[in-house]
């Protein structure tokens, strides 16, 4: 027995709607965003890993981590990136579609860190659209943010298109 059937109540959950037909989905969660094709990117220093639990703000680097939108708050915080990623399907197969970055301040030692939450929910948005910003990324954390993604699966990396593999060379 799950626990609406005990209290009699109704429970609301987020919907997230898949790539099935939308065109059939007119009830409560319609026009919903699919996450299904993001994955957050860590970049910390020489570490460069998928972690999910960024999509909710939980990821390793940032859990137990007190926020402020202050930078000064954080004067002895290391730079981190999450890069959202994008994966799209053509007929052709899946491949990487939209990349942006964003940048945190952590401070393990005091437990706090500087982030912009809007900046970071845009960014995901922008990627989602499949646009590619990487402003603030040097050509280290491109180079590999670029192995990470072939690595993770080559025949998405070949049919990625090449304005998006150039913005990991330059």
């Amino acid at each position: 027995m799950d626990q609406s059937q005990k209290t009699g109540k109704k429970i609301f959950s987020l919907n997230i709607i898949s790539n099935e037909d939308k065109s059939k989905h007119k009830g409560f969660g319609a026009g919903s965003i699919d996450l299904n094709s993001m994955s957050p990117v860590i970049i910390d220093g020489d570490e460069t890993y998928i972690d999910i639990g960024a999509m909710h703000a939980k990821s390793k680097v940032e859990r137990g981590i007190k926020f402020s939108t202050n930078r000064e708050d954080v004067p002895n915080g290391r730079q981190v990136w999450i890069v959202w990623v994008a994966v799209d399907r053509t007929a052709e197969g899946q491949f990487y579609g939209g990349m942006t970055a964003c940048e945190m301040l952590i401070d393990k030692e005091a437990r706090r860190g500087w982030k912009i939450l809007a900046d970071h929910v845009n960014k995901m948005d922008y990627a989602l659209k499949r646009r590619v910003i990487l402003d603030g990324l040097s050509a280290e954390h491109k180079a590999a943010l670029k192995q990470l993604l072939v690595e993770t699966n080559a025949e998405w990396w070949e049919k990625t298109p090449e304005e998006l593999k150039a913005e990991l060379e330059a």
